[in-house]
């Protein structure tokens, strides 16, 4: 029982040597964007252009968020550095002080201002419709020319609140940011989805099969949602810098600034007068993205290999701990009971609730209610190594109670204590038969950490999505994504079976068969 909870202790101690204090101030001015809304902003693998770097990664991002970024950074004497981050985890990041300001081509509507804050407007958008070139609306010019048209719009953005003026129209649940709408359009399952100007003349440029509508008339838009503006906390003074660098530009300015970041995006270029193969545009990808790929692929190795192994390692603590008898003492024994009730509150929270809500939790909820700031591949390997812990806490207790009763009560026999019992006895013989179960945590885990980019960890889904944001090939680059998956659950799964074969050999033998008898000579 001392080694268990000593083991226990040493295991929360090096979980918890993850989460460091805020950082101190220091000459970083983090902005936190999705780097994948062109010309809005954009990743990129030079520094060309003004690129700047993009935390925690060798890439770098530029646009015109950026380009403003850097004059306010450039203002308050600060080095811009851009956090890259999904839509939705935007605001918990500045909420949460893991990012200093938000860049992001953000509209200060009612309900966003009700929780943080926003500078003047740096721009002004006009909605449009992006429609397929070849498709059925293509020569529409008007809102009244979508009746029964499927339509959508970003999940999260006021476009949203334009589905209703299209009167007839089928309005499409929202999606979860434009890769996704774009390539709901080219398969067909939307025939229309609504953008901003520049993010429409990117799409039209970088695929023909994307076209731009500028109805007449066209969207009625509040003054609020057609600007754009910085985003900050309510209660950083700092407001006052960004209005002073953002009113140094005028509307010309703005505009001029907007048409340069529009020529100098990274479109694919295609000089042959053939369209490629979907194969041939496939090793295209590969070829061309290969770098960006493989530090996805290693990021997603790293923390599900690492889970994988701490999680295991709670699992089998919990299942020792929770098979443990009784303490003799009353007061030791009412402290089991009560951490054995802790543990099934761990246990049951974890395998209840889905591991994207629990990483938003961890890694922005400690960060606004306690002022933790944990770094966010060790807050990744953390959430993935307390969820599996979970799960395999379960296996494992099923692996204890399959071993014979009779192998517990001969060890009784024999004086062996509850530790010796487990470590000698049946720990051996549950590894064994848990290894398909560990396995099989494995391979979810390998993709479950695609859920991980809510918390700005780069992994090989967030990589890939990139990648298609980049060269608006999305089918062709999922498929590259897919085949990665693939090769690493596949190779995974046979080294684990290899490794189960090993293992799955008797070796018991009896102490007769030991004996040798030697033949005593007839006298």
């Amino acid at each position: 029982m001392k080694k268990t909870f000593l083991s226990l202790a040493m295991l929360l101690l090096s979980l918890f040597s993850f989460v460091s204090i805020a950082q101190a101030e220091d000459n970083y001015l983090r902005v936190g964007m999705e780097a994948a809304y062109a010309p809005f902003n954009w990743t990129q693998d030079d520094d060309t252009n003004g690129a700047v770097p993009i935390e925690g990664t060798n890439q770098y991002a530029n646009g015109y968020d950026v380009q403003i970024a850097k004059k306010i950074a450039e203002d308050m004497d600060k080095e811009l550095l851009v956090v890259k981050t999904s839509w939705t985890g935007l605001i918990p990041a500045l909420t949460s002080g893991k990012i200093d300001m938000i860049v992001a081509g953000m509209s200060p509507t009612e309900e966003r201002k009700l929780e943080i804050a926003f500078s003047e407007s740096y721009y002004t958008s006009e909605p449009v419709l992006v429609v397929a070139s070849d498709g059925d609306y293509a020569g529409a010019t008007s809102i009244e020319d979508f009746v029964g048209a499927k339509v959508t719009a970003q999940q999260g953005v006021w476009h949203v609140n334009l589905l209703t003026q299209l009167t007839d129209a089928n309005m499409q649940t929202p999606m979860g940011d434009f890769s996704q709408m774009r390539q709901a359009l080219l398969a067909g399952v939307i025939d229309a989805y609504i953008s901003e100007r520049p993010e429409a003349m990117t799409a039209e440029a970088a695929n023909s099969k994307f076209k731009m509508l500028t109805l007449d008339p066209g969207f009625e838009v509040a003054e609020s949602d057609a600007a754009i503006a910085v985003g900050m906390r309510k209660d950083d003074i700092r407001i006052v810098q960004v209005n002073e660098t953002i009113s140094k530009m005028t509307t010309d300015e703005q505009v001029a600034l907007m048409d340069d970041m529009i020529t100098k995006q990274p479109l694919e270029e295609n000089d042959s007068e053939e369209t490629p193969s979907f194969l041939s545009q496939m090793a295209t990808i590969l070829t061309k993205n290969w770098q960006q790929l493989l530090r996805g692929t290693g990021m997603t190795l790293l923390i599900s290999i690492v889970g994988t192994i701490i999680g295991t390692i709670i699992g089998l603590l919990i299942g020792v701990y929770r098979t443990a008898p009784k303490a003799s003492n009353r007061f030791l024994a009412g402290l089991q009971t009560l951490f054995g009730w802790l543990l099934n509150v761990y246990i049951e929270v974890f395998r209840g609730t889905p591991m994207i809500v629990q990483a938003m939790v961890i890694y922005y909820g400690t960060a606004q209610a306690f002022g933790l700031n944990i770094d966010r591949t060790l807050a990744a390997i953390f959430i993935v190594s307390i969820n599996t812990g979970a799960y395999m806490s379960e296996i494992v207790r099923g692996g204890i109670f399959a071993v014979d009763k009779g192998q517990f009560e001969a060890a009784t026999a024999l004086g062996f204590t509850h530790g010796q019992t487990m470590g000698k006895i049946v720990l051996p013989q549950v590894i064994r038969n848990i290894l398909p179960a560990t396995g099989n945590e494995f391979v979810i885990n390998i993709k479950d950490t695609s859920v991980l980019n809510v918390i700005s960890v780069v992994e090989l889904y967030f990589s890939g999505n990139t990648v298609a944001t980049q060269t608006y090939q999305y089918f062709q680059t999922f498929s590259v994504i897919a085949i990665i998956y693939f090769v690493l659950t596949f190779t995974v799964t046979r080294i684990l079976r290899y490794l189960e074969k090993r293992m799955d050999v008797d070796t018991y033998t009896t102490g007769a068969n030991q004996m040798q008898i030697e033949e005593v000579p007839h006298v």
